[in-house]
């Protein structure tokens, strides 16, 4: 039996994914904005199965994001391979909210292996967020990349130009030559150039990444033009196909197989949609990417020197039939991480800067993960939060963690973070009677709240003892809940059910939110005392639709005391 892809292949928040063939070996990178290591790296050996192999962007010294704000970063990296040695282009992109202009430097980094070591960043230019690296067949090389123009009466979204890359010399020469203003889709960028049959293909997203995205294809016998806009314009979109559930579809490039067969892989997300939100205006009926943009792929085949999608039209299909490759499933990953390695799992990602050991210590005490308490959750500053990301729609994760708080300042605990001014988190603090305590707490649109309560105070359960705490949370799809246990069996709601929608793309009306949902732990020490929490395990598992309903000894309580009645 033949196999099937099923999309999304990347699951979660991995946008604009950049392909290739290295062998028999296919390789993705996509966008990772202000979270740290930058660009993740996912290997297939049959388009059906993929793994994260690491990062490119691991140093310090290779990418300082230090004060970014959301969304921020690094944007849509570019990967090819070329003269024996793999190349990665991206842009670490300032100031999107700074007004009609943003600061884009643009960046080129090499390695002999894809694991890296990867090489110091060399400058390629500015001017748009979107680079990528041609290497024509003459061996020259060209950087291909969109154009963002701030000038009153100017469209942002301006010309994809190309400048030649002098790569022995580390620098762009001559002059930016224009290659294609775009279509009337508008909102022309993420540029990359195939070479194929004696034409040079120049495929683009186009669109905007949200309800109206699309991939355009052009081509060209000559780099500069001019180029030919494919019959069909958008090769793919999600555009006016409301019942799609792979929306948002865009941003793509193309891959050949060892026998000859074409696909492309591109972005997308899967909606959830509140009927509860309708009521704010039309563009909330479309739905929420809690899970933020995933990549997906499409089988395509070459007709009159075109691509088409194989399934015909342009709509990206769940299930793509699989190339005729041998299958090469991966092991399976651990559901738990105990935390007893040397090194943090490549899951594990952190808030604008590497994890360091004053802060984020894997050997103070073996076997846990020990982070010392910094800054709160909305700082761009100092984050002591480790977290990975959220990719299906039932989920739960849990921890256990050990903490001796004095003060309401200091707390420590589970979160669900999309950005510095929207998450869910899970607690342990001091009250003001000096009571150890669990409790929910939120922030939406930089807003904070403590959800449930008397309106005057979040609810609390008290902790009676020192001992370690479980701490869990639950989402079914529009719903995350927060539960805590004292032995890891008997577990205890605590705190309303919290909306999923407003840890989204869509939510909201501020533009330049390109991320996704996260769920990790924390620790924050408003006093500068450094206090600092113990962790001794982390585990992430998806939930089947028979087990979305809560079990039967969880419970709705106010104080520890309730639940250890109950066990």
């Amino acid at each position: 039996m033949s196999q099937v892809i099923q999309n999304p292949i990347l699951p979660g928040f991995n946008p604009d994914p950049s392909v290739i063939r290295v062998g028999d070996d296919f390789y993705i990178a996509t966008s990772t904005f202000e979270w740290f290591p930058g660009v993740r790296i996912h290997h297939s050996r049959d388009l059906v199965n993929w793994r994260l192999v690491g990062h490119v962007l691991t140093r310090r010294d290779q990418l300082d994001m230090r004060g970014f704000n959301n969304s921020d970063g690094v944007y849509a990296p570019a990967l090819s391979h070329a003269d024996g040695k793999f190349w990665l282009t991206f842009s670490c992109t300032h100031n999107s909210r700074g007004g009609a202009w943003m600061s884009t430097p643009c960046y080129v980094v090499t390695a002999e292996s894809i694991e890296g070591p990867w090489s110091d960043p060399v400058a390629i230019g500015g001017g748009g967020f979107d680079p990528s690296l041609f290497h024509d067949d003459d061996g020259r090389k060209w950087v291909v990349n969109m154009t963002w123009d701030g000038r009153s009466g100017h469209d942002k979204f301006g010309d994809i130009v190309v400048q030649e890359f002098d790569a022995a010399e580390g620098k762009l020469k001559g002059k930016r030559v224009p290659i294609f203003a775009g279509t009337e889709l508008g909102c022309t960028e993420g540029p990359q150039i195939l070479k194929k049959d004696g034409y040079y293909y120049l495929i683009t997203a186009e669109g905007g990444t949200e309800w109206n995205h699309a991939v355009t294809v052009c081509r060209s016998t000559n780099l500069f033009g001019p180029y030919e806009v494919h019959p069909q314009k958008t090769i793919l979109s999600s555009r006016f196909q409301e019942e799609n559930p792979l929306q948002r579809s865009g941003h793509g490039f193309f891959v050949d197989t060892p026998n000859g067969e074409w696909y492309l892989t591109h972005l997308c997300g899967r909606p959830v949609y509140d009927p509860d939100a309708y009521a704010f205006g039309p563009k909330y009926a479309t739905g929420f990417s809690i899970l933020g943009r995933e990549t997906a792929i499409q089988k395509v085949e070459w007709r009159d020197g075109w691509p088409w999608l194989a399934c015909g039209g342009n709509a990206p299909q769940m299930e793509v039939p699989a190339p005729d490759l041998p299958a090469h499933p991966w092991p399976t990953t651990d559901k738990v991480d105990n935390f007893d390695s040397k090194q943090l799992s490549s899951q594990w990602q952190t808030l604008r800067e590497p994890a360091e050991e004053s802060w984020c210590s894997l050997t103070q005490k073996p076997g846990h993960l020990r982070l010392k308490g910094r800054h709160y959750l909305s700082s761009r500053f100092d984050q002591s939060l480790l977290a990975r990301r959220i990719e299906h729609h039932q989920m739960r994760a849990e921890t256990l963690v050990e903490y001796h708080p004095e003060s309401p300042m200091e707390m420590a605990g589970l979160v669900v973070y999309y950005d510095n001014g929207n998450y869910y988190f899970l607690k342990i603090t001091r009250d003001d009677s000096d009571n150890k305590v669990v409790q929910v707490c939120a922030s939406i649109a930089g807003v904070y709240s403590e959800p449930g309560g008397d309106g005057q105070k979040g609810e609390t359960a008290i902790i009676e003892n020192d001992d370690p705490l479980y701490l869990r949370v639950t989402l079914d799809t529009q719903w995350y809940q927060f539960s805590f246990s004292t032995d890891g069996r008997h577990w205890a709601n605590i705190g309303p059910r919290l909306n999923s929608t407003p840890l989204s793309d869509e939510y909201g009306n501020l533009i330049f939110k390109f991320t996704g949902s996260m769920v990790g732990i924390f620790a924050c020490d408003v006093n500068e005392q450094g206090r600092h929490a113990d962790f001794s395990h982390f585990s992430y598992e998806q939930l089947s639709a028979d087990s979305k309903a809560p079990e039967a000894n969880e419970l709705q309580v106010s104080a520890v005391a309730d639940l250890e009645a109950a066990s």
